[in-house]
C-alpha cells in the first residue's frame, strides 16, 4: 500500500511519498525511531511535488481555508495532478493529512481515500523538522521568513478591527457601566460616613448619593454656611423647604468640629464622587447610542441595559441570536439551574431578563409564563437585528406590543393577535422605511402595483371595460379513457 502525506507550509503545498508497505501501521516504529536521523527518515520519506505559494496574499488566502477546513481551489488542483489515480481499490493510494476536517473535505470533493491516524503525525514530526532539507528550492533562512511573514499576516487577519461589529463596544460599556455603579455605591458610603462626623444630620434631609456629595462639597465646614448661600443651595437641592431645613440642622448640629485639612480631603472627594456620576450619566447615553445602532429592536423590546447585559453574556451579538429562546430565558442563571440538575430541584425561570419591567408588571403566579414568552420574543428581535441589512424599529415595537396584550390577557383574558398577523404588520411597515435606493425590485414592483389598485378609474376606462364582450371559455375536451379505480 503506497502512503502519500500532505505537507501544508508557509512556503507552499507538498506531497511526500512514504516507504510501500502492506499495512500503514506497521511503519509506525521505523518513523519513530528515525526522526532523529535525518539520513534514516530520508530513506523512508522522498518528496513527489511542491508548490509554491504566488504570494502573500495568496498564501493567507489558502491558510485560511486550511484553518476552517475547507478545500482551496489550488490545493484541489494540486492534488489532482500530483496524487496517482487508480479504479482498483487495492492499488488506490492513501492520502495522510493532519486535519480531519481538511481531509473529509478532500475525500468528499476528490475521492482520495484519506488516512489522519496512527503514521501520519509521527511523518508530520519529521516533515516538519527536516522540511527545507527535503525541499532543495527551499532555505532555512528562506523558510523562516516565509513562516514569520505568513504568521503576522494571518494573526493581524484574524484580530483586525472590524468595524461593523461595534457589538463589542457594547460589551465593555456595560461592563464598564456596572463596575461604576458599584463603585459609586461604594464611595457614596464612604463620603456620608466621613461628613457625618461633622454633619450627621444630612443624611436624613439629602438621602440622594449624587445630591449628597454635591451639598456636601457645597457646604464644606458647617459653620460658615451663611444666608448668602441658600439660593444656590435651594437651586441645588430644587426644593426651597429642604433647603432652609439644611440651614436650620447646621446651626444646630450635633456634630463634631473638624480641621480645614479634613475638609480639603472630604471637598476632593466629593469632587470625585461627582464626575463618577456625570460620567456614568454620559456612558449610559453613548450605551443608548450604541444599541439603537446595533440591536434597535431588541432594545425597543426589553431596553438598552438589559439588552447589552445578553449580548456581553452570550458574548456577542450573533451568539445571541444564535441561542434558543429557552436559552436566553435562563441566561445569566447557569449556577442556580446546575445546582438544580445536581439536587434535583426546581430549575430557574428567569435569569437576566427578570431586571425587564415585564416581568415586575406579571403577577407572581404568572411571572414564569411572562419570562418564557420574552425570551421567545427576544430571539426573535436579537436575529432580525443580527442578519437584517437595513435597521428599523418596527418588529420591536410589534413584539413589544405583543408582550403587552400577553400581560393583559393573563390579567383580564383578552385574546392577542396572532403572531404572523404582527410580523406581516411589521413588514408592510418597514417596507415604507426602505429608503428607495436599496429597495430590491421586487419590492418596487409590489409597491407599483398597490398604488395602481388604489388609484380611482376614469368613467370613459369604466364604460370601455363594460362594453367590453366577454368570450365564453371553450369546454376542454374529455379525453377518452378507462377510469381506474385504485
Amino acid at each position: 500500500m503506497v502512503l502519500f502525506v500532505l505537507f501544508e507550509h508557509a512556503a507552499g503545498y507538498a506531497i511526500f511519498r512514504c516507504k510501500s508497505v502492506e499495512d500503514i501501521g506497521s511503519l509506525l516504529p521505523e518513523v519513530q525511531e528515525a526522526i532523529t536521523d535525518f539520513a534514516r527518515f530520508s530513506t523512508m520519506v522522498t518528496l513527489e511535488a511542491f508548490q509554491p505559494f504566488k504570494s502573500g496574499a495568496n498564501a493567507l488566502d489558502n491558510i485560511n481555508s486550511i484553518s476552517e477546513g475547507l478545500l482551496h481551489d489550488d490545493l484541489k488542483v494540486f492534488l489532482m495532478n500530483n496524487v496517482p489515480q487508480s479504479k482498483k481499490k487495492s492499488k488506490k493510494p492513501t492520502l495522510g493529512v493532519a486535519d480531519a476536517k481538511l481531509a473529509a473535505a478532500i475525500q468528499d470533493a476528490l475521492d482520495i481515500q484519506c488516512h489522519i491516524g496512527d503514521v501520519v503525525p509521527e511523518v508530520m514530526r519529521g516533515l516538519r523538522l527536516y522540511f527545507n532539507k527535503l525541499v532543495k528550492e527551499l532555505t532555512a533562512p528562506g523558510a523562516a521568513m516565509a513562516q514569520l511573514g505568513l504568521g503576522h499576516s494571518y494573526s493581524r487577519a484574524k484580530v483586525k478591527f472590524n468595524v461593523n461589529r461595534a457589538d463589542n463596544m457594547i460589551i465593555q460599556s456595560i461592563s464598564l457601566l456596572d463596575q461604576l455603579d458599584k463603585d459609586i455605591n461604594t464611595f457614596s458610603m464612604r463620603i456620608r460616613e466621613w461628613y457625618s462626623y461633622h454633619f450627621p444630620e444630612l443624611i436624613k434631609i439629602v438621602p440622594d448619593n449624587y445630591l449628597y456629595a454635591k451639598v456636601a462639597k457645597l457646604i464644606g465646614n458647617r459653620k460658615e454656611l451663611k444666608e448668602d448661600r441658600l439660593d444656590q443651595l435651594e437651586e441645588m437641592v430644587m426644593d426651597s423647604t429642604k433647603a432652609e431645613a439644611i440651614f436650620e440642622a447646621a446651626k444646630m448640629s450635633m456634630g463634631m468640629d473638624i480641621s480645614p485639612i479634613d475638609l480639603i480631603n472630604i471637598s476632593l472627594f466629593a469632587t470625585r464622587v461627582v464626575e463618577l456620576s456625570e460620567y456614568r450619566k454620559k456612558l449610559s447615553e453613548y450605551l443608548f447610542s450604541k444599541m439603537t445602532k446595533v440591536a434597535p429592536n431588541l432594545t425597543t423590546l426589553i431596553g438598552e441595559q438589559v439588552g447589552a447585559r445578553l449580548i456581553s453574556h452570550a458574548g456577542s451579538l450573533t451568539s445571541l441570536a444564535k441561542y434558543p429562546a429557552s436559552t436566553v430565558q435562563i441566561l445569566g442563571a447557569e449556577k442556580a439551574l446546575f445546582r438544580a440538575l445536581k439536587t434535583g430541584g426546581n430549575t430557574p425561570k428567569y435569569g437576566l431578563i427578570f431586571h425587564s419591567t415585564f416581568i415586575g408588571k406579571a403577577a407572581s403566579k404568572n411571572k414564569g409564563r411572562v419570562s418564557r414568552y420574552l425570551a421567545n420574543k427576544c430571539s426573535i428581535a436579537s436575529r432580525i437585528d443580527c442578519f437584517t441589512d437595513h435597521p428599523t424599529t418596527k418588529f420591536g415595537e410589534k413584539l413589544k406590543s405583543q408582550v403587552e396584550e400577553r400581560l393583559a390577557f393573563y390579567e383580564t383574558g383578552e385574546p392577542t393577535r396572532k403572531n404572523i398577523d404582527v410580523m406581516k404588520e411589521a413588514m408592510a411597515e418597514a417596507e415604507f422605511e426602505t429608503p428607495s435606493a436599496v429597495r430590491t425590485p421586487s419590492q418596487k414592483k409590489k409597491k407599483k402595483r398597490k398604488i395602481k389598485e388604489s388609484e380611482p378609474k376614469d368613467d370613459d376606462a369604466e364604460e370601455e371595460e363594460s362594453t367590453e364582450v366577454v368570450k365564453p371559455k371553450k369546454k376542454k375536451r374529455k379525453s377518452k379513457g378507462v377510469d381506474i379505480a385504485v
